[in-house]
């Protein structure tokens, strides 16, 4: 049975939306989770400030982005957990990038973002995919009938101080295909609500853009109740290497 035609029209206008690579590039700054002015995205993509008030609109009347004005400032922001999951996934279909980077600064950047990053809400690279492992490996989460909390991880994010995850509308916990690591990835509530306890603790620091650095607590205190060895966590090297694991 064919789809009616007014559906596979909702669908072609959903994909022309991120068919422009300003637009594409502006969702993908945005899976920062924080909220952008108008004349910050329209430099992060190197536009015109009218040009990206074009786009923006079109992002926001489709339904992939949010907006909120304060005094003469237009914020934005991504729909919510849903959209950000949509980006990600077609960010990790998409081919690896071909070119070399375009300078020493870009190759640093790129490294950084593999390394660990934001992925909306929760954490994303080389650092979450690792996370991921470890909390299956430790028996906190079981995959054998897809991923699911274990009694073990209820009572191990208890002790971490994690508020009991009840009443989302979200799933608990679910996997994200990572689009540098070409892997899973932990999202969900509690991946959301991991990312958020380690920058609580102080284990985890923003870096610049989406970028996350693990700090020398996280460190250890990641060895100590996750068995994560340094050198999965060890920043990449200033020279844009380390960037793919």
């Amino acid at each position: 049975m064919t789809a009616p035609p007014t559906d596979g029209r909702r669908l072609a206008d959903l994909a022309a939306l991120l068919a422009d690579d300003t637009r594409a590039g502006i969702c993908l700054a945005l899976l920062d989770g924080r909220a952008w002015t108008a004349g910050e995205l329209a430099r992060c993509a190197g536009v015109a400030a009218s040009t990206a008030s074009e786009h923006l609109t079109r992002l926001v009347r489709g339904g992939l982005l949010v907006e909120e004005r304060q005094g003469r400032h237009r914020y934005l922001r991504l729909a919510g957990p849903a959209v950000a999951q949509l980006i990600e996934d077609l960010a990790g279909h998409a081919p690896p990038a071909q070119r070399p980077a375009r300078s020493l600064r870009a190759a640093t950047a790129d490294a950084a973002l593999a390394h660990a990053r934001t992925c909306y809400d929760h954490l994303a690279g080389r650092l979450g995919v690792r996370l991921r492992d470890a909390l299956l490996t430790c028996g906190l989460l079981d995959g054998a009938d897809g991923l699911a909390l274990t009694s073990a991880g209820r009572d191990w994010l208890a002790d971490l101080g994690v508020e009991p995850l009840r009443g989302s509308r979200r799933p608990l916990v679910r996997d994200c295909l990572d689009w540098t690591e070409r892997r899973p990835h932990l999202a969900g509530a509690l991946g959301a609500a991991l990312c958020r306890r380690f920058a609580e603790l102080g284990w985890t620091a923003r870096g610049s853009g989406r970028s996350v650095r693990v700090t020398p607590a996280g460190v250890a205190a990641l060895a100590e109740v996750l068995g994560i060895g340094p050198a999965d966590l060890a920043p990449p090297r200033r020279d844009g290497g380390g960037g793919r694991a």
